[in-house]
């Protein structure tokens, strides 16, 4: 008489790692490469990883407040790519709260696709994802007409400013930026250098070509804070991580006020016309 075989012993089940927050889906995690096929971190998992806890910490209480104060929460993801943030805040925030929605606007088709299939097989119901140009998303009626909070991981170069430009169409009540690539304020330096030298000595600051990019990336930002300011949100900057972690490491958080900074406007203004940029008026004078 044969012996029965030994049962097949299960498939072993990735041990639970520390840094990781109860809870949470470790499909997703598998699914954003933070942790690998087999369930584990490696050092660079730990450092995005990092980074996405510290962002949380940054967003949460503005989720927080929201729903509080409402019972409800719209969160527009703008140039969501592959939706990296939404689906970390959906699943560390919204999964278990009975109310808010989060949508994730992306202009290519294939991520937007991607991301609604990965949210059916994680179980995301209130989660929506949108292929429509940053026009279309401004008057689309699929959306809400205002939106609690509005951010903008990592979007490239002219992105974050399309994602200013929906948060003040849909009054948001936050905005959070990681700006990422701000390549068109350089360009202009760039192309109006030769003329920039006998306008103003302040060209100096930008005559080299890695100053060009450097400066250029930190007064686009600067521009987006007075533009911000401008239409009555209070903004802090600061740090997302250490720069041993990421490079692309400017935070920015608007609270909307009703207070316009009275000088705001102003300010771009001259700051266009000292730096030879008048051309960038309607990108950050509006």
């Amino acid at each position: 008489m044969a012996k029965n075989k030994p049962a097949a012993k299960p498939a072993a089940v990735p041990a639970v790692h520390p840094e990781i927050r109860p809870g949470q889906s470790v499909e997703l995690l598998k699914e954003l490469h933070i942790l690998t096929r087999d369930g584990q971190l490696n050092q660079d998992s730990r450092r995005k990883l990092k980074q996405v806890y510290h962002l949380y910490q940054f967003i949460e209480p503005l989720l927080a407040e929201v729903l509080a104060d409402t019972g409800d929460l719209s969160l527009a993801d703008h140039g969501a790519g592959k939706s990296y943030l939404g689906f970390i805040l959906y699943d560390l925030f919204l999964k278990d709260k009975p109310a808010g929605t989060l949508y994730g606007i992306e202009t290519r088709a294939e991520l937007v696709q991607r991301s609604r299939e990965l949210a059916e097989r994680l179980g995301f119901p209130r989660m929506r994802f949108l292929d429509v140009s940053v026009e279309e998303s401004t008057r689309s009626e699929v959306l809400p007409e205002h939106f609690d909070v509005v951010t903008a991981l990592h979007a490239c170069n002219t992105a974050t400013d399309d994602a200013i430009q929906f948060a003040l169409a849909k009054d948001a009540r936050f905005v959070v930026l990681v700006p990422c690539c701000q390549a068109e304020v350089a360009s202009v330096m760039r192309q109006n250098k030769n003329a920039s030298f006998g306008k103003t000595p302040l060209s100096e600051i930008w005559r080299h070509p890695l100053h060009t990019r450097e400066f250029g990336s930190q007064l686009t930002n600067a521009l987006r804070c007075l533009q911000l300011e401008a239409h009555g949100y209070q903004v802090t900057v600061t740090e997302l991580v250490g720069w041993e972690h990421s490079m692309k490491n400017e935070l920015i958080i608007a609270k909307r006020t009703g207070q316009p900074r009275k000088n705001a406007m102003q300010r771009i203004e001259a700051i266009l016309d000292e730096l030879n940029l008048a051309e960038l008026r309607s990108r950050f004078a509006c």
